[in-house]
Parts: C-alpha cells; structure tokens; sequence
C-alpha cells in the first residue's frame, strides 16, 4: 500500500533528494507461529479481532536494531488526538517518526505502552491505519524546510495560521465572464496583502466559523473581521 503513494509527487521527490527516508515494516513478518498470525480474539468476549502485542513489540525491536532508535512512536487509533495542521508542524520537527497501523477491531491494551502519541485521522473509521498514516506522513513532509520548492508555500496555505487560504487565480484574467478581482493585478503588493487577509477572514467566516474561536487574531484582524461580518450580514 505504501509504494505507490510514499514514491510519487513531493514525497517521492523528498526521497530522491536525500531529505526523507522512509522504510516499511510488516509485522506480520514477527509472528511466532507458522500461519502468521497477527490477531487473536478478545479476552471477555465481543465481536471483532484484536492485533496483538508480540508481533508489535518484536517489530518495534527490530526498528530500534536497524534505525538506532524508535523515534516518536505514533498509534493510528480514532481514540487519539485529532490530526491537525498543529501536530504535522510538532511532527516535522523530529529526526524520526514512527507510525503503527492497526488493523481489524483494535489493539490489545499493552500495546499502547510502546508509543509516545496516540492520533485520530478524523471521526471515522477506516479498514486499517495504512491510509491514515500516509494522509499524515504526506502533510508532515511538506512542512519539512526544502521539501517544497517554495519555501513560502507552506506557511501561506489553509490551517497554518488558524484560517482558510484566501481565494487565488492565474491566467487568463477573464474566463466564460469572471475576471481575476483587480486588485491581485494592480501591482500593488500592500493593497493585494490587505484584500487576501480579508479574504481568508471571509472564506473561514462563510465555511468554517469554528476555526475563528480559536483563531489567535490580532487587533487589525478582528477590525477586518467585524467588517467582513458586517458586509456578510448585509448580504
């Protein structure tokens, strides 16, 4: 599952670069038993099977063995914190990550005592952690200095400040009736700053206002804010 994704577009590029490695490790290779076995039914009863600890803990070991180290350990489980642009900036800190992927119903327990953060891809439930660690992986990556071509790209994009990137365009500046508003082509950078900084407190206002409450706005922000609400309510 991890080769396509994880080779291709920016991640693939960070790979040819030297800038990222990264190794997969099926643990199901750590079994100790002839048919593989990776999950056993549950302790109590229920429905539903659970992974269990020694393959984990046989697999973490031969992380450490051939990395150095486990790095920070991350469990995929809908349990944890939700994964946000906040935790892929703390992730893109580290030297090394560590992702595991449940399968089936869930983990046992013990399991739990091996990792350093436990993350939620959203509130839903998926067949495996596979996907969601490759969601997370591809929006940590981005955020690692040279992975992106620009530099500036990141810290202007949805989320990285609390709110919803502004409206852009590119050419042609008149498309089946629309222009490009004429202020992104007067030249006038200041101007162009003032109307996407509005823009961007309007886009969150109109399709996330969530993200506003715990926005950490500045004085001339909330002043642009109380304006866009003002220009809204009067339709």
């Amino acid at each position: 599952m991890f080769s396509g994704p994880m080779t291709e577009s920016i991640v693939g590029k960070a790979v040819d670069k030297g800038i990222l490695d990264i190794n997969v490790t099926d643990f199901r290779q750590f079994t100790d038993d002839k048919h593989h076995h990776v999950d056993d039914t549950p302790y109590g009863g229920g429905a539903g099977m659970l992974l269990m600890p020694q393959p984990i803990f046989d697999a973490m070991d031969h992380v450490e063995e051939t990395a150095g180290d486990r790095g920070r350990v991350v469990l995929l489980d809908p349990a944890g914190v939700p994964f946000t642009e906040t935790v892929a900036e703390d992730f893109a800190k580290e030297e090394h990550l560590t992702f595991i992927c449940g399968h089936y119903e869930g983990y046992d327990e013990r399991i739990r005592s091996l990792v350093t953060d436990e993350v939620s891809l959203g509130d839903y439930v998926l067949t495996g952690g596979e996907l969601g660690a490759m969601v997370m992986i591809d929006a940590t990556v981005r955020l690692i200095p040279d992975v992106l071509g620009n530099n500036d790209s990141a810290p202007g994009d949805s989320f990285s400040n609390g709110l919803l990137e502004y409206p852009q365009y590119t050419r042609p500046a008149e498309f089946r009736g629309e222009r490009v508003p004429e202020v992104l082509m007067n030249g006038n950078h200041q101007l162009i700053a003032e109307w996407r900084e509005r823009e961007s407190l309007r886009r969150t206002y109109q399709r996330r206002p969530d993200l506003l409450e715990h926005a950490k706005l500045t004085t001339a922000q909330r002043r642009l804010l109380n304006d866009v609400i003002d220009e809204e309510t009067r339709g």
